[in-house]
């Protein structure tokens, strides 16, 4: 009798024991290989001096005879009118607070979940020249400091304390080293980077490109630490090979693809106008920030991303071509 309790009593303790580690290993599995902080907050790993980055490589080849060389600026201001919400209309059209984090707008003053191509078409722009195109983006915070305005407070899942306002946003369009680029068709929904870069298997829709104002010579998917003087700056670059049929993409990636580093687009697309989204933060040196995430994501810079649908007219777009294939620095 002694014997069956000492062994009823081992059995009981290796499945407690083994229930323990399989607990214990499993929320370090959930943590990642680089866990944050208890209340979710970017680990001190996230973080890096701007001068222990490497220079980067060679820029890309200058375009050749064939190539279109110029730019196009759209002056869409820097979201004054505190356009932000919690909605995604790329990725979760109709699906109010889809986003589970807050976005920032510039262009388009009415976009939300609810947007249709009709609405996006009538309303209000933000942008100088008329461009009723959306571009959008997650905001920057600053956790020490509890939000006290709309929208620092709603979008919930972690995502708290005051929102950090764009310095700056350039709104910019460029052309393709290697081939002319052709129109990008009314209402074509983009974007750029991963959103869930933290918990993916691989990196290889990671677009994150964090730096300091002072070294554009340097870039990194970690929060830079700049010198005092100096601003934090986010470059968002969108796929710019369209396959020529579709505005909306099955994984909202497959229809509008990267070129190749020599700006050679994939077999059956087509080079269109590549955007790009510059912004600038001021923020105190040694201040930790932290990206809206959802909360699973744990703020991790690699999660960076930003929208685009574009809601030109075919003439204004057609401007855009025109300026880029004839390799002049153009602005609207």
């Amino acid at each position: 009798m002694g014997n069956e309790r000492r062994l009823l009593t081992l059995a009981i303790c290796l499945v407690l024991g083994g229930g323990l580690i399989a607990a214990v290993l499993g929320a370090s599995r959930a943590a990642g290989p680089h866990a944050g902080a208890a209340d979710g907050r970017p680990a001190a790993s996230d973080y890096v001096d701007i001068r222990d980055v490497p220079r980067l490589p060679a820029a890309a080849p200058a375009p050749g005879s064939d190539g279109s060389a110029g730019s196009m600026v759209v002056d869409c201001g820097r979201n004054e009118q505190g356009h932000y919400n919690e909605d995604n209309l790329v990725v979760s059209p109709g699906l109010l607070g889809g986003a589970h984090h807050t976005h920032a707008y510039v262009g388009n003053l009415s976009t939300d979940a609810l947007s249709t191509e009709a609405s996006l078409d009538a309303a209000a722009t933000s942008c100088a020249g008329g461009d009723r195109s959306t571009y959008y983006w997650p905001v920057l915070r600053r956790p020490d400091r509890p939000g006290t305005r709309p929208h620092e407070g709603s979008a919930g899942h972690g995502n708290t304390g005051e929102i950090v306002p764009e310095t700056s946003v350039l709104v910019e369009f460029r052309g393709n080293p290697v081939s002319k680029v052709v129109p990008m068709p009314r209402f074509l929904r983009a974007m750029t980077g991963d959103a869930v870069a933290y918990t993916a298997a691989d990196e290889a829709d990671v677009r994150a490109r964090w730096g300091c104002s002072g070294s554009p010579d340097r870039a990194t998917t970690r929060y830079p630490r700049c010198p005092a003087g100096e601003r934090v700056t986010r470059t968002l670059v969108f796929p710019s090979c369209w396959n020529g049929l579709d505005t909306v993409g099955v994984t909202h990636r497959s229809h509008l693809l990267f070129a190749a580093a020599n700006g050679v687009c994939p077999k059956d697309t087509f080079p269109v106008p590549e955007l790009r989204v510059s912004l600038a933060y001021e923020i105190p040196p040694g201040l930790n920030v932290a990206l809206d995430s959802f909360p699973e994501q744990r703020h991790s810079p690699k999660t960076d991303h930003a929208m685009f649908v574009n809601a030109m007219t075919d003439r204004q777009m057609a401007a855009v071509v025109r300026c880029l294939n004839e390799g002049r620095a153009c602005r609207t």
